[in-house]
């Protein structure tokens, strides 16, 4: 089984022997179809995927299992999936959402939840039965709100009305120029414009805001609590339409902000879990999470579950 967890900065692959032994593997950068196209895009998942077989002596598998960011409708998992089933790498071919591969590296079983916390947010959740909940996740236009993009552009906001007179007073006017050594909003914000500051470092304005948080600026605190707010959110509507919320059921956080562990992050969305939702279980997933796909694939094949033991215990060192 070949075992492919694509998301948009890096790309990991795996092969996997039937009895759960980790043959090849190989990493390779992001998976983006809207900004290249699907067929530039599955070129350059070729060549990862190319390398794992050779490292593991073969040309193809029987099934591929494919967490793919950027498949955020159905209709697009089975575009992808087509595309990918061109490429010969595999009999069968089955394409997921990436968040899924988060989700199911972090329970035993395909049942729970997962609200994924990067550079934007989702969640999804699934049940052994089949049933999956799940969302566009394509930004404000799909209801979103947070993410790392969306804080530090929410921080931004705040921060150029405090220094400008149209909003009120944030310490966040102070710290976000501070940060790229600069000493006004409006320095930062000619910086971004102009592309002085790459426009990849807008992420590290989100750590700033968080800081920002801790120390006590009640405008960085409030978007903290709106990003639990929103995890939250996402968590309860996903246990709700799966029949999960009256259970005991795992609530899995990953991505960059929710794996971080910001205090005031946690300790707010485990408060307001356990009002929603008393039954879930929230735990931080550490694991990769091509070893989700690869248990999303092994599921599909039915295969034993020591196979299952084998192939977590090869990425959680068991």
């Amino acid at each position: 089984m070949l075992a492919v967890d694509a998301g948009n900065s890096k790309t990991d692959v795996a092969v996997i022997a039937p009895d759960g032994e980790v043959l090849g593997a190989a990493r390779g950068g992001g998976f983006q179809p809207p900004a290249v196209g699907v067929t530039t895009a599955v070129d350059g998942l070729a060549e990862v995927v190319r390398r794992a077989l050779a490292e593991a002596g073969i040309g193809s598998v029987d099934h591929v299992s494919a967490c793919l960011a950027n498949a955020d409708f159905p209709v697009e998992e089975e575009r992808l999936a087509a595309a990918l089933g061109t490429r010969a790498w595999g009999t069968t071919v089955e394409v997921r959402n990436d968040t899924f591969a988060i989700l199911r590296a972090g329970v035993a079983e395909p049942r729970g939840v997962a609200v994924v916390c990067g550079a934007g947010v989702n969640c999804v959740g699934m049940r052994p039965d089949g049933r999956t909940a799940r969302f566009p996740a394509l930004g404000r236009v799909s209801g979103d709100w947070g993410g790392g993009w969306g804080l530090a552009e929410e921080a931004m906001w705040h921060a150029s009305r405090a220094e400008d007179g149209r909003g009120g007073p944030t310490a966040l006017a102070d710290t976000l120029p501070a940060h790229f050594g600069l000493d006004s909003v409006y320095a930062l914000v000619e910086a971004l414009h102009l592309e002085h500051i790459p426009a990849p470092r807008r992420h590290e304005l989100t750590p700033v805001l968080f800081a920002t948080a801790t120390a006590g600026d009640p405008v960085a605190r409030s978007l903290v609590d709106r990003m639990a707010e929103e995890v939250v959110a996402m968590a309860t509507v996903a246990l709700t339409r799966l029949d999960l919320l009256g259970e005991e059921t795992p609530v899995l956080l990953g991505g960059g902000v929710l794996a971080a562990r910001h205090p005031l992050l946690d300790a707010r969305i485990r408060e307001a879990l356990a009002a929603a939702a008393p039954k879930a279980v929230p735990r931080v997933v550490t694991a990769a999470p091509v070893l989700g796909a690869a248990l999303l694939g092994l599921d599909r094949v039915r295969a034993p579950r020591t196979v299952h033991a084998r192939v977590r215990a090869h990425y959680e060192g068991g």
